[in-house]
């Protein structure tokens, strides 16, 4: 039996513990928490990347090129001498050290009950007292500190962070101590989970607030300090310690920028009991305390992850970010009183800031959150007239983007458009696709230059005197066409993969209005057979193709489309991408063409059942049915047309094409309300598949006000991207 309590200790000191003792102590302790150590969320060793190893990169920016790029700057300022880096860790006495490895048998070993459980870490981390910094940085035994600190009850947790709080940025320092640092911060995050701990946890939270406060230049420039500081900080704002705001990924950013998902940042809620004072006192002092260390700060890739954070949550609370982005940017204080944030003098050290890749991500997070005056200043007179020149830059061009994509007005629009407007083959060529992108984005999302970003990209992989046939095939191999020595005779490169920036750009164009597009409808319809089944097998390629079967042009042109499919329906619905192309091209076909796309899937039924997708296309379609009750099927499909057309002859506008009804689009002049009429098309397919003989609509009230189903596919998120295939751009 393992002693744990007060009197474990002394009960080892008549015990002669040699050195090759101790060593062989540690290795066997170490072998019997084998894998469950990993369940501390801890990275191996390594040379390259990751929390766990001596990192000189850590991807926080949203950008939409390549973020393998090492700087070497950022290891100069990682590597500045400061206060906290001279700290001499002390190492762990061998009675502590057995100690603690014995208690990591003991509840690694056998099974304890959650009460006895809790007892045996709240006695283990009393005898952690004075001794925090030395255990959480040693490598075997932070492991024990953090399943110590995940079973242990509210107020021993709250004891271990009050009693090493003033070294709570040595061991967010550590390698093994963020470890256990984080693993205390989530734990704290659990409890909140019971309001009754909301002022417990506070004070303990301001006690950690204050000190990092008092110095955080060091531990923001951390690799792993900063880690801790932005899991601090969601923590502080109620947001989950794994969110967005901790964690930027480039694909949310790239949504955000394209149109892709419906809300801005600020519209996020916080899961969880949140603590506002703290938050603004503690971002307050992370922004406001460096002083004349704010342009190492800038410049450092782990700071500038923590200043990103700071802001984003933040985010719509105007008045604290009118006084802390000024400062950020290097502005004087005075100046704010003025409501004139930027001066001339300022400008120039932005732009050149600009190129670095720390500050250009911050400046990224910036765009994003900066309240409208503000980001009216920072357009017209830091970036106005410098607009290409750092769309040309490596890291200038995601500052472009990050402006492009928060533009309040069509005036801006127009702004933008006079400087990039006629620079689209030079920004394709120079590998800028994202500023592109962005500006197509852009005019859809305000309404304005529509008809002349089309032309801008037409013009920029088509020639006069080309057929515009060739506009597609060039956009989805952006890379490829331009990197060909032979543009004049490019052709279609079988086997190699579809661009995503191309297959995004044209995602965006497919969404114009008709009659500004009539060469891109051109060219994707005049695609032959084998080439539309390789981009409708390509996950980018599939979302281009469901663009335009969505898009607002003919029944006639999209059917076009589908017609070269037949015959490799069965063959396409195996690929996961390829059965949203199938269910959108029963979607758009006429009923014979829907009877041949449903007998090619009959015919492999067996095998698509087992794949993962295969169930819901086969009951979304009916399959089943078609095979038992062919005629039924046939009589089921004419009545849901007869539907969608006497609801669009009673609800629709005068301008309604009846031959789109199957798409359920709307005239010219009128507003369509897409959730309305997906949702009237779903309920339209529910009623007429249900085994009841009740009419459709016999008995229900106002379209307006039906209930709505709520049903989803199975593999696709809530915003309609797929889970893996199809990741959120």
């Amino acid at each position: 039996m393992v002693s744990v309590g007060s009197r474990a200790l002394s009960l080892r000191k008549n015990r002669v513990t040699s050195v090759t003792e101790l060593t062989l102590d540690v290795v066997d302790s170490h072998c019997i928490l084998g894998e469950k150590k990993r369940k501390m969320g801890r990275k191996p060793f390594k040379k390259d990347g990751g929390r766990g190893g001596n990192c000189n990169y850590e991807n926080s920016s949203g950008g939409m090129g390549d973020d393998n790029v090492k700087d070497k700057k950022f290891q100069k300022d990682k590597d500045s001498s400061t206060s906290l880096s001279s700290f001499i860790r002390k190492q762990v006495d061998p009675e502590t050290s057995k100690y603690f490895l014995d208690i990591a048998t003991v509840l690694e070993g056998t099974e304890i009950d959650l009460e006895e459980r809790g007892v045996i870490c709240g006695n283990a981390l009393g005898e952690a007292r004075g001794k925090e910094v030395e255990l959480a940085n040693d490598y075997i035994i932070s492991h024990t500190m953090q399943i110590l600190l995940e079973g242990c009850s509210l107020d021993h947790l709250c004891g271990f962070l009050r009693s090493c709080s003033k070294s709570f940025a040595n061991i967010a320092l550590d390698r093994s101590g963020s470890h256990v640092a984080e693993t205390a911060l989530k734990s704290l995050a659990m409890h909140l989970e019971d309001t009754e701990n909301y002022s417990l946890v506070e004070d303990t939270l301001s006690t950690i607030c204050k000190e990092i406060v008092a110095n955080p230049v060091d531990i923001m420039c951390s690799c792993h300090g900063s880690h801790v500081l932005r899991s601090l900080l969601c923590l502080c704002k109620g947001a989950p310690l794994d969110s967005e705001f901790h964690h930027t990924k480039s694909s949310t950013t790239l949504a955000d920028r394209l149109n892709l998902r419906s809300y801005r940042r600020e519209d996020i809620g916080h899961t969880q009991e949140s603590f506002p004072d703290l938050l603004n006192s503690l971002v307050s002092g992370i922004i406001s305390s460096p002083g004349k260390d704010l342009r190492t700060i800038r410049a450092n890739q782990y700071s500038s992850m923590v200043l990103q954070t700071c802001l984003k949550l933040i985010a719509g609370y105007e008045e604290q970010l009118l006084h802390l982005v000024p400062i950020l940017l290097g502005c004087k204080a005075g100046n704010a009183v003025k409501g004139n944030w930027i001066q001339a003098a300022d400008v120039q050290n932005i732009l050149r800031s600009v190129e670095e890749m720390a500050f250009s991500r911050l400046m990224e997070v910036i765009l994003e959150v900066a309240p409208d005056p503000l980001y009216i200043e920072l357009f017209t007179k830091v970036f106005r007239n410098s607009l290409f020149e750092m769309s040309s830059h490596q890291c200038g061009n995601f500052v472009v983007q990050a402006l492009i994509s928060q533009m309040r007005s069509q005036d801006q629009m127009s702004i933008v458009w006079e400087e990039l407007g006629g620079k689209f083959k030079d920004l394709l060529e120079m590998g800028m696709h994202g500023v592109v992108a962005s500006l197509i984005a852009a005019s859809q999302r305000l309404n304005t230059h529509e008809s002349k970003c089309s032309q801008a990209l037409s013009s920029a992989v088509c020639l006069e005197n080309e057929s515009p046939r060739c506009i597609v095939p060039r956009i989805l191999y952006l890379d490829n066409y331009f990197n060909s020595a032979d543009k004049l005779n490019w052709n279609w490169p079988n086997g190699s993969k579809i661009h995503v920036m191309g297959s995004l750009i044209l995602q965006s164009i497919f969404s114009f209005p008709s009659e500004f597009i009539h060469a891109f409808l051109s060219s994707i319809t005049s695609l032959e057979e084998n080439q539309v089944l390789n981009t409708s097998k390509d996950p980018s390629g599939a979302r281009v193709i469901e663009a335009f079967l969505n898009s607002n042009s003919s029944t006639k042109h999209k059917r076009k489309l589908v017609v070269k499919l037949r015959g490799h329906f069965g063959e396409l619905s195996f690929h996961q991408s390829g059965s949203f192309t199938v269910e959108k091209c029963f979607n758009v076909s006429s009923l014979s063409m829907r009877e041949a796309i449903v007998s090619e899937l009959s015919s492999v039924q067996t095998e698509l059942s087992k794949t993962k997708h295969g169930p819901y296309l086969l009951r979304k379609l009916d399959v089943e049915g078609f095979a038992r009750y062919p005629e039924q099927w046939k009589s089921k499909q004419s009545s849901k047309e007869s539907v969608y057309k006497e609801y669009i002859a009673d609800f629709g506008s005068k301008n309604t094409d009846l031959s789109r009804s199957g798409n359920f689009i709307v005239g010219h002049g009128q507003k369509a309300r897409p959730e309305n009429l997906k949702e009237m098309r779903k309920e339209i397919d529910t009623r007429l598949t249900s085994s009841s003989g009740t009419p459709f609509l016999a008995h229900q009230g106002p379209v307006a006000k039906m209930k709505k189903s709520g049903h989803k596919r199975p593999f696709e998120k809530a915003d309609g991207t797929n889970k893996k295939s199809k990741k959120a751009w």
